[in-house]
């Protein structure tokens, strides 16, 4: 099993569901001079300005029932008194919503505002999203869902405040229709739903506005996103008194014939990030005896490697295939005392079979498991639709279920711990979907085992490390379109040794204000 204590996420930005959030709120709002909605219209607006930076134009804002569209009607008194050029839409001549709401309405009209029952023709210099917050609990349709898509189509920015309407903020699902932002100014607290599933794609670039509270002081955060100060204090240099021994022995079982390169990207990664020794069991190793690109790799019989003390860790899965024979190594595998990491067709092979899911659970070293959303399917005997349908429930489900820390990869992948905490990875890009990214993965977690990493911040430091090895790629031009698995290896050694080295690597995430 994993070892809680030595995470330690203080440095982290906190993530929380929309019940604490909205604990938080109730416990401040009562007592928060000025209001938290004049707070959070004020930034709203503030975020207007700077978005236009100096320019004219109308500002349409969308409002909707509840405490959202408060805000919204906060943001349009405050840009009107400003000077602006204010258009509101509302489908209501009366607001029925809460206290703060209706007053930010009544506000709104005090100063001769008034709201239109329907969009109306632009064109706008930027559009204000406050029809929905954290309190959608139904699919946006009808009136509002027409509004949202002639708001999509539109060329200007949009700056949708909280969530942009119809994203789920816990699980970053798609509720019938949804806004997509340019800009999101989101208030009190980061929610996970913006940094998973649908989210990244509809927030655009992402603002955390506190309000001036401490959120901590009341919730416990729900998650965390990962960041590099869970792992820094294990990027140190090496020790020049060192030897290969020193940084350790991956194991990595795999390779079945057709599918030597799976194995072969997994080994070459562990070997660029570090490990002192990398040993690739492949199936079919009489086919590949050597790999002429990476020499350095030790090429065996997976059964030479499955032994007690040779391995510091041991990854199955990348092309290993789910014959008797891939099986039997599996079985083998689970046994092995070493830290064990299962990918691809290791998983799936736990999905078939009763006995190794039992094995697993009651191993004493840790395992970690990387599925993707159908690997995880098979898992959970479920569907990809409902694992995707609330990945962080579905990646802690996991984990519960298997005595294992877990990655559900993804966009926003999420990494869950058997004792139910959660964290999202934010580096990464849409280039990395392609053939043999997750063979990569699972060596550089191996690669980082070997060298005597955790094996809770190996898995976080890998996922974190992979996505961001695929980013520096994009940023020189060589991606997202045709990035390759095998440009992400280089990618990532570079990545590491900056990060050793103190360099301040850009990291994918969001400004907190």
């Amino acid at each position: 099993m994993s070892v809680p204590k030595l995470l330690n996420t203080s440095s982290l930005p906190a993530l929380y569901d929309a019940e604490a959030l909205r604990r938080i709120e109730r416990h401040y709002a009562p007592r928060s001079t000025p209001r938290l909605m004049e707070r959070a219209g004020a930034i709203g607006a503030a975020k207007v300005m700077q978005i236009l930076g100096g320019r004219d134009g109308r500002v349409l804002v969308m409002c909707g029932p509840g405490n959202n569209g408060g805000d919204g009607f906060v943001l349009a008194r405050q840009l009107r008194q400003t000077g602006f050029d204010v258009a509101v839409v509302y489908d209501s001549d009366e607001h029925t919503g809460a206290d703060d709401a209706v007053m930010a309405w009544a506000s709104w009209r005090a100063i001769g505002g008034i709201t239109l029952p329907r969009l109306p023709a632009g064109p706008f210099a930027i559009v204000v999203d406050a029809l929905y917050g954290i309190g959608l609990a139904r699919p946006v349709d009808g009136t509002h869902g027409e509004w949202i898509d002639a708001v999509n189509e539109l060329d200007c920015p949009v700056l949708a405040i909280d969530v942009p309407s119809g994203l789920n903020a816990d699980t970053g699902a798609v509720m019938g229709h949804a806004i997509r932002a340019t800009h999101t100014a989101t208030m009190i607290g980061l929610k996970p739903g913006l940094l998973t599933l649908d989210g990244p794609d509809h927030c655009g670039e992402l603002s955390v506005h506190d309000l001036g509270l401490d959120c901590e002081a009341i919730e416990r955060p729900s998650g965390w996103q990962v960041g590099r100060g869970l792992f820094e204090h294990l990027l140190r240099p090496r020790a020049r008194n060192s030897h290969k021994g020193t940084h350790g022995n991956a194991v990595l079982v795999g390779g079945a014939r057709g599918m030597a390169g799976a194995a072969l990207l997994a080994g070459r990664a562990a070997l660029k990030v570090g490990a002192g020794r990398v040993y690739v069991g492949m199936l079919d190793h009489a086919g590949l005896p050597l790999d002429p690109e990476q020499p350095e790799l030790m090429i065996r019989a997976p059964a030479e490697l499955l032994i007690d003390d040779l391995a510091t860790c041991v990854a199955i899965g990348p092309g290993l295939g789910q014959s008797p024979a891939a099986l039997d190594l599996m079985r083998d595998a689970v046994r092995v005392p070493a830290t064990l990491v299962l990918d691809a067709d290791a998983l799936n092979l736990v999905a078939r079979h009763t006995d190794l899911e039992k094995a697993l659970v009651e191993r004493s070293h840790p395992t970690l498991l990387t599925p993707h959303p159908m690997e995880a399917a098979r898992l959970m005997g479920s569907t990809t639709a409902k694992i995707q349908h609330d990945r962080i429930a579905s990646a802690r489900a996991i984990a519960r279920r298997f005595s294992a820390s877990v990655v559900l990869k993804g966009c926003g992948s999420v990494i869950a711990l058997p004792d139910g905490r959660w964290f999202i990875n934010t580096t990464g890009n849409p280039g990395m979907a392609s053939a043999g990214m997750g063979d990569v993965l699972t060596g550089l977690v191996a690669g980082l085992l070997a060298q005597g990493w955790p094996a809770d911040l190996a898995l976080i430091g890998g996922v974190h490390l992979h996505g961001l090895a695929g980013d520096r790629l994009v940023a020189q031009g060589k991606g997202p379109n045709g990035l390759t698995a095998g440009e992400v290896i280089e990618s990532a050694r570079a990545a590491l040794n900056a990060l050793i080295a103190g360099s301040d690597l850009q990291e994918v995430g969001h400004r907190s204000l």
